[in-house]
């Protein structure tokens, strides 16, 4: 979407719109108190793969989330719109997608970027909810002030390690004289790449999140829930995120000789442009700045994701069981995401920033009151659904920004017809990567912003897994599909989740 376009498009939807704009002092006129209405816990999880337990994995350990998804239902095939922190949760938090927003990496605050938007939090605080913000929601943590009435600080560093951290610190400031900020500077003041020691889990942010978020719920009933404003109360975990830091004791859940390793061959016949070099993780101190890892620096990795996991999960059961404790399951919407995937050694790849299935994947859960527990939906589905839903689900009206659907009739029946693709991107500069998912393929385009010129394709079958193997978008039998996988493409998301794109199969 070209700058003057995405203006027009911004005029259209906000300018003017009063439903959509945060009135001064506070409630809409006439929101009422949201009272009778029930709870948001919205769990986010900082670079979650979908696997999990609850997801068919063997080696994870993931009890709790597990618990949760046998109390609710579990999509299989949901989509982040990018695969990168910020612009997946501004548009997840936005129920706008990337190309609306004109978010496309870590540099533009929802807030400044889109400033009148009407966010999901606000949208809930504007009806009455306490709106609560613990941990990472919002790439940026200072963002969207009038979206929460609450919003405790909960950092306490990366590293138990004083040394490391004061290391860390110090470079940090470093960079700061030398005038570098954003992603640069968290790459300037990288350490190591893991970190196993003997600590209480509240050593780490993760731990008061969950401390935090315990907190909130006891004040809540205490308060006495029948009579008290409903909440929003939203947990936001940073790992697995790196660095792979967690308490000795999930570590030691793991046995890294026995891990499995990753397929490390690239799909034949992809472009370059697929790929990315992995930056983020050569930051780290350790890591080679070029060329591939060793096989005990994969398995170290590997190790120190699934720990993180394992880590996440536990704070994640405190939260729940504390809900469980003080009553409240019963009168509370639950949900849980990832914001995109992570590629662990595949293709001799790592980290995201891509639109590969394994990038773009993700983890959803959403148990909700009186809904039936222990589904599977394969529906296709993305998380600018979210907002949608859970506004719907909590009686609140669905803003007519909102460029998602409403997942809620998923809930009553997982198998009926619904959308025919989910859609992701992904930049290269002035290149965008612009990829289709239905339930069978992925198909890229990769197109010059500026001469509209398609410059690359793939096409990948994932029938029967999500790691491609081969790009067979030249193939001679599957000109036809790509022919009509592109004007799919071409149309976008409105055609795919109209009275024509629901129950199309491809």
């Amino acid at each position: 979407m070209s700058e003057w376009t995405r203006r027009r498009f911004l005029k259209s939807a906000f300018g003017g719109a009063a439903a959509l704009v945060l009135p001064r002092g506070g409630l809409a006129a006439g929101a009422g108190s949201g009272r009778g209405r029930p709870n948001v816990l919205f769990i986010a999880v900082d670079d979650l793969r979908p696997e999990l337990g609850c997801y068919g994995h063997r080696v994870v350990q993931s009890p709790n989330i597990d618990r949760l998804a046998a109390a609710g239902t579990r999509f299989t095939h949901a989509y982040c719109q990018q695969a990168i922190c910020a612009p997946s949760r501004a548009s997840l938090l936005t129920g706008l997608r990337p190309d609306s927003t004109g978010i496309y990496d870590l540099s533009h605050p929802v807030t400044k970027t889109l400033p009148n938007v009407l966010t999901l939090p606000r949208h809930f605080r504007n009806h009455g909810y306490v709106t609560i913000s613990l941990g990472k929601i919002y790439h940026h943590h200072t963002d969207d002030p009038a979206g929460w009435t609450q919003r405790p600080s909960t950092w306490r560093g990366m590293y138990h390690s004083r040394e490391i951290e004061a290391d860390r610190r110090r470079r940090n400031a470093e960079g700061r004289k030398k005038g570098l900020s954003g992603s640069r500077l968290y790459n300037y003041a990288a350490g190591p790449s893991t970190e196993c020691v003997d600590a209480p889990d509240n050593a780490y942010d993760d731990g008061l999140v969950a401390d935090k978020a315990i907190e909130a719920i006891r004040k809540h009933a205490s308060a006495g829930s029948a009579q008290a404003k409903p909440f929003f109360l939203a947990a936001g975990f940073k790992k697995p995120h790196l660095p792979f830091t967690a308490p000795k004791r999930y570590w030691d859940r793991y046995d890294r000789a026995a891990l499995p390793l990753p397929d490390a061959s690239q799909p034949k016949n992809t472009p370059s442009i697929a790929f990315t070099g992995w930056g983020e993780l050569r930051a780290y101190q350790d890591i080679p700045k070029t060329g591939d890892l060793d096989e005990a620096t994969t398995r170290k990795l590997i190790h120190g994701y699934y720990a993180c996991v394992t880590y996440v999960d536990a704070q994640i059961g405190r939260v729940l069981r504390e809900l469980d404790k003080q009553g409240l399951r019963d009168r509370t919407i639950v949900i849980l995401w990832g914001d995109h995937g992570w590629k662990l050694g595949e293709y001799g790849d790592w980290c995201k920033h891509t639109n590969f299935e394994l990038d773009t994947h993700v983890p959803m859960l959403l148990a909700a009151p009186g809904r039936k527990g222990g589904q599977r939906c394969e529906a296709l589905t993305e998380y600018v659904d979210i907002y949608p839903t859970l506004a719907e689900l909590c009686g609140l009206p669905v803003p007519k920004h909102c460029e998602g659907v409403s997942l809620a009739p998923l809930l009553a029946d997982p198998a009926r017809p619904w959308k025919s693709a989910a859609f992701s991107q992904y930049p290269r500069g002035r290149i965008m990567g612009y990829s289709l998912r239905t339930r069978r393929w992925r198909y890229n385009e990769w197109i010059d912003r500026r001469t509209k010129k398609v410059v690359a394709r793939e096409l990948y079958d994932h029938g029967k897994e999500a790691f491609a193997r081969e790009n067979v978008v030249d193939r001679p039998e599957h000109a036809a599909l790509v022919k009509k996988l592109a004007a799919q493409t071409k149309a976008g998301w409105r055609a795919a989740t109209g009275p024509r794109g629901f129950g199309v199969r491809s």
